[in-house]
């Protein structure tokens, strides 16, 4: 499944990476340069208004500078020896990107899918072949998702609106010794415009496909000499694209699909054209403010509260084979196999997410009662959070950066798994959330030239979570109807050093350290809807399972600029993501323990800019040693036989190779073209026997890679701006990415297989000659390409079904965005 002898070869494969980059010309990610603050503030948040005016002045006078803040200081992107991909808030606009997953298009070996109905609204992320893509709070994500520099501890709630960005910087590797909560993978970093007190804004309205209706907007205003805010608001609606169909208003009784008796029924839930609904809509409002103080040119004090609510049908879902002979599957429809006739098509599936009462017929107590369930199709979450930010000048290069955050959701969501009217397997998960975060940080730099450049400081994070789950699984061969109600409790405690000795004006050399301890409890319940205790899953209930562990995780780098355009780095980082036990037990013998996971990485960096600066070129390799790997396995036969899983178990260890480039030029006045492009070759070393292998076949085995690892990706986008004198400017802009076979499971079977694709959208802009007004059109998924997000494979645990979530169709919009 992966070609091997990657270092014989990795000459020619850095060659090839540079060559297909070498055929762009642009920018990927353009960032404002910083307007003048003190010396130790991190000002690259501020850089604020006139994006599109710094890429203008850029066309003519080459790249401007890209100021990132990895490091706890603002710094040249090209002079951090670190892989980052840096994306201004102007080009996620011009490249059409509204929600957090898009971002990854354009980012070398980033995977960042939203989830399909049965695990809610969540965002499964993977940077370097290293993840996380089950939603489950009691699991680490694995890649770190900040906001402003505020930690989002869950996968659930993280599918932002990019609303009102300065820009995105996502680092690639181990980040440790970086972050404020350790992410083995990697780290997303999201950071907001700032107030200015500079009274500006802007209002933006969107029409499209399926009466899409977007409207955004932000105003910065001035309260006092020192005191400055910023709203910034969005709302999003548009019709579904997965038609939910009535099984038996397609096919009618007597039908060839369906008997006349004991057969399907209608539902009674269906319009006339046989639609219940429209999944994978869109409806979504939040809104942000911020509070700035700058009593004087020492202390910075910004305060931010943000609301978000998004309601609306489950992610589609189709069904990509189906085959369950069982007859107490069947409910009410008893002559009724589940098989191919429920497979509806590419943009349709057949359920009801409803099971009806009646009495168990399976081979496993007989005649148990059982319930019926009735969910709605939808998904419910409602999230807020508060958080301040104090950066305080102590001495001339000296200071102290304190980060207090809360953030609180709920969320409500359903699940119809075999996409049929048939009672295979329904559920619907009631889940809520806290936690509080503080971080403290000292940096300053001692010595003449600053010679060296020092932060210190620490991390504290508690929260708490109760997933209350009602699943109706009725594929096993004894019934499981149950109520869940876990809370989750997790704490993590770190302190952090990070140090940079500048011997010479060419020589970095730099080197980091932290201690995490980190302690979760879970208390489990497994009863009937009524409250009594559940006859085949009672011995869980009241179950107590505790987690404690600690970790020391280091960086050394360095770096040396061999020109003020070119310079190298080498770099060895550790990670770890903490274990825990299986937070989601269908029977007693899964409540399992797991370990930590842990990574070395190894990587060589190139940066240079080139031509006097119409030229930029970044390249990385990397060699990762990845141990003790987290994988759900969703069958597992030898914890409790036969039936459903999600258990996390350490499966094994693996060499991961790889290499990134991305190439930016700006050759002539008002050409742009970027691009992008990584490989990875993930190889198994071992295999823990009890997770797969020769002795469990149903798990990983040594030729398998882990889920939702592209071997290939590419991007590339081009764009020129035709001025039209006194009427102003027009702007083309094609983007185009491709991502190489991924499997959604970690058994890598045909029915996890998501095949390669790739995905082209077209942009056309007009703005005036004040550039205060643009009008844009675009056309996303332009060839109308059929593609897969995220695949749900479970026969290995007995049900027989297995379904997937199609990409968006080709779309289209139009914008009109006004700025005062």
């Amino acid at each position: 499944m992966k070609p091997t002898g990657f270092l014989r070869s990795a000459g020619s494969r850095i060659a090839f990476a540079v060559s297909l980059c070498s055929t762009a010309i642009a920018a990927p990610a353009l960032a404002q340069a910083p307007e003048t603050q003190s010396q130790t503030q991190p000002v690259a948040a501020d850089a604020v208004a006139g994006a599109q005016a710094a890429a203008n002045s850029a066309n003519n006078a080459g790249m401007e500078e890209i100021v990132v803040t990895a490091q706890f200081r603002e710094q040249n992107l090209q002079d951090t020896p670190l892989a980052i991909t840096a994306v201004s808030g102007a080009m996620l606009e011009a490249r059409s990107q509204t929600s957090i997953a898009t971002v990854a298009d354009q980012a070398p070996s980033v995977t960042l899918k939203p989830q399909g109905a049965a695990f809610g609204p969540a965002l499964g992320a993977n940077i370097r072949g290293v993840g996380q893509f089950d939603f489950n709070p009691a699991l680490e994500p694995g890649v770190g998702v900040y906001v402003d520099d505020v930690y989002y501890a869950t996968l659930t709630g993280s599918i932002f609106d990019l609303l009102d960005l300065d820009r995105v910087e996502i680092l690639r590797g181990p980040q440790g010794t970086l972050a404020g909560k350790n992410s083995i993978g990697g780290a997303i970093k999201l950071y907001s415009k700032k107030p200015t007190g500079q009274s500006g804004g802007y209002v933006a309205a969107t029409y499209g496909i399926r009466n899409r209706l977007d409207l955004r907007g932000s105003a910065d205003f001035k309260l006092t000499d020192t005191v400055f805010g910023r709203i910034s608001a969005v709302a999003k609606k548009q019709g579904g694209y997965i038609k939910q169909l009535d099984f038996a208003c397609v096919n009618p009784p007597g039908s060839a699909l369906n008997p006349a008796v004991g057969g399907v029924t209608a539902t009674g839930m269906a319009n006339a054209d046989c639609v219940i609904s429209k999944q994978s809509e869109v409806d979504y409002q939040a809104v942000r403010g911020m509070l700035r103080w700058q009593p004087n040119d020492r202390l910075d004090v910004n305060l931010i509260a943000d609301y978000t609510k998004d309601a609306h049908t489950v992610a589609g879902s189709v069904l990509t084979f189906a085959n369950n002979p069982s007859p107490w599957i069947r409910g009410n429809a008893t002559a009724v196999p589940y098989d191919s006739r429920f497979i509806c098509g590419r943009y349709c599936n057949y359920g009801t997410f409803q099971s009806p009462a009646g009495t168990w017929t399976g081979p496993v107590a007989p005649g148990y009662p059982l319930v019926g369930t009735q969910g709605n199709g939808r998904t419910d979450y409602e999230g807020y959070g508060f958080s301040g930010t104090i950066d305080y000048e102590l001495a001339d290069r000296m200071s102290l950066t304190s980060i207090t955050a809360y953030r609180n959701y709920s969320v409500f969501f359903t699940n119809d798994d075999d996409l049929s009217p048939l009672a295979l397997g329904n559920g619907r998960g009631d889940l809520t959330f806290h936690s509080f975060m503080q971080e403290l940080r000292l940096t300053g730099a001692i010595g003449e030239g600053n010679l060296i450049e020092y932060t210190v400081g620490g991390f504290y994070q508690d929260q708490k979570s109760v997933y209350a789950t009602f699943q109706d699984l009725r594929y096993p061969p004894i019934p499981l109807q149950f109520q869940g109600d876990d809370p989750v409790n997790a704490d993590t405690k770190a302190v952090f050093a990070h140090l940079t000795v500048n011997p010479t004006e060419q020589l970095s050399v730099t080197g980091g350290i932290r201690y995490t301890d980190e302690h979760k409890d879970y208390t489990f319940s497994r009863r009937n809807r009524d409250g009594t205790i559940n006859p085949f899953l009672g011995a869980s209930d009241g179950v107590v399972g505790n987690y404690d562990g600690d970790r020391i995780d280091y960086r050394l780098n360095a770096q040396y600029k061999w020109t003020d355009d070119v310079m190298t780095y080498a770099q060895v980082s550790t990670g770890f993501k903490g274990g825990g036990i299986n937070p989601r037990p269908f029977n007693p013998a899964q409540i399992q323990p797991f370990g930590p996971e842990t990574l070395t990485a190894y990587e060589l960096g190139f940066k240079a800019e080139m031509w006097d600066r119409k030229a930029r070129l970044n390249v990385a390799a990397f060699f990762s040693k990845y141990k003790g790997i987290q994988l759900a396995l969703l069958s597992c036969p030898q914890f409790g036989g036969p039936g459903p899983c999600a258990l996390p178990q350490n499966a094994g260890n693996a060499d991961i190779k790889g290499i990134e480039a991305e190439l930016s030029l700006r050759p002539v006045q008002g050409l742009s073209i970027d691009s992008a492009v990584s490989y990875i070759d993930f190889g198994y070393t071992s295999i823990n026997p009890s997770a797969g292998g020769s002795t469990n076949p149903t798990g990983p085995q040594l030729n398998d890679v882990p889920p939702y690892t592209p071997e290939w990706k590419w991007s590339f986008g081009v764009q020129y701006e035709i001025p039209l004198g006194d009427a102003g400017s027009l702007t083309p802009r094609v983007d185009a990415a491709f991502q190489s076979q991924v499997w959604s499971g970690s058994s890598n079977t045909a029915l996890e297989r998501i095949p390669r694709y790739t995905v082209a959208n077209g942009r056309l802009t007009w703005k005036n000659v004040d550039n205060d007004l643009e009008v844009s059109g675009e056309v996303t998924n332009l060839f109308d390409k059929y593609f897969y997000l995220t695949a749900f494979d479970l026969t290995g645990a007995g049900a027989g079904l297995a379904n997937k979530q199609p990409g968006r169709p080709r779309e289209w919009a139009l914008t009109v965005k006004k700025k005062f």
